[in-house]
This record gives structure tokens, C-alpha cells and sequence, in this order.
């Protein structure tokens, strides 16, 4: 098997799984969660995520989990950015998958011809995380 580099997401305040199940819901795929009460936690830690893997149909893999405050310390900013990008082919996809991820959130930058050629937007989701989205321009590799 190749090595692979995978975004991993922390939430805050128990928001893991309505974010992985979004992810899903726009992205599609088979999401497997697992939870703190899985593995032996009890009380309010044993129905958050421990974490979850979400398998797209386009080849993608995001994974993620809740934050307890007592385990990690989740602080927003702009520091890394989940990016998808492809071509023109799959142009139309893409541009669902940015008003879909967007809704909610703030746009920070529309999906729009860009000076270099390509189509770019980016954007903050509803749970917090920071996307990048970019389609190639016309003869431009995705």
C-alpha cells in the first residue's frame, strides 16, 4: 500500500460527527465513526468521536474526531486549509461541492475566475475549517 497524506479535523464542543456526516452528505462515501464509549470511556466523553474516516467516491479520505478540551486544544485560524481541486471535467462537481460546504459559513473568496487562469474559491465552514477550492482553466493539468 502507498503512503498517504490525509486532512485530519478536530471540533470542538462535540461537533465531529454532524461535520463528518455533512462531509458526507455532500461529498458522499462510507464514513466509519468510532466513540470514546467504544474503546471503554464512560460519561459525556463516551458518545463523542474518537474518530471517524470518511472514504469518497472520488478518491478522497478525510478524517477527524471530537476535542475534548482535557485532550486537545482546538484554535481556528488560517494556518491549514483543506483543499480540493480538479479540472475542467470535473468542473461541475466541484462547484456543487463548494456552494454545498460553503452553506452556512463565510465565504471568504467566491468561486470565480481567478488571475492565473483557474477557477478559486475558499471559504469557512460551518464547524470552523478553513477550504480551498480550485478548478483548472482550459488546458490547464487539474
Amino acid at each position: 500500500m502507498a503512503s498517504r497524506l490525509n486532512p485530519y479535523l478536530n471540533f470542538p464542543d462535540g461537533k465531529a460527527r454532524e461535520a463528518m456526516e455533512h462531509y458526507r452528505s455532500v461529498l458522499g462515501g462510507e464514513l466509519d465513526v468510532m466513540t470514546f464509549g467504544d474503546m471503554g470511556a464512560d460519561g459525556p466523553l463516551a458518545e463523542q468521536v474518537m474518530h471517524a474516516q470518511l472514504e469518497t467516491p472520488a478518491g478522497f479520505t478525510l478524517m477527524g474526531a471530537d476535542a475534548p478540551p482535557e485532550m486537545v486544544q482546538v484554535t481556528f485560524g488560517d494556518s491549514v486549509s483543506v483543499s480540493i481541486s480538479g479540472g475542467q471535467e470535473d468542473g461541475e462537481e466541484i462547484r456543487g461541492w463548494f456552494a454545498a460546504l460553503s452553506e452556512g459559513g463565510e465565504v471568504r473568496q467566491p468561486l470565480e475566475p481567478a488571475p492565473w487562469g483557474d477557477e478559486f474559491g475558499m471559504f469557512l465552514d460551518r464547524f470552523g475549517i478553513a477550504w480551498l477550492v480550485n478548478i483548472a482553466g482550459a488546458g490547464q493539468p487539474g
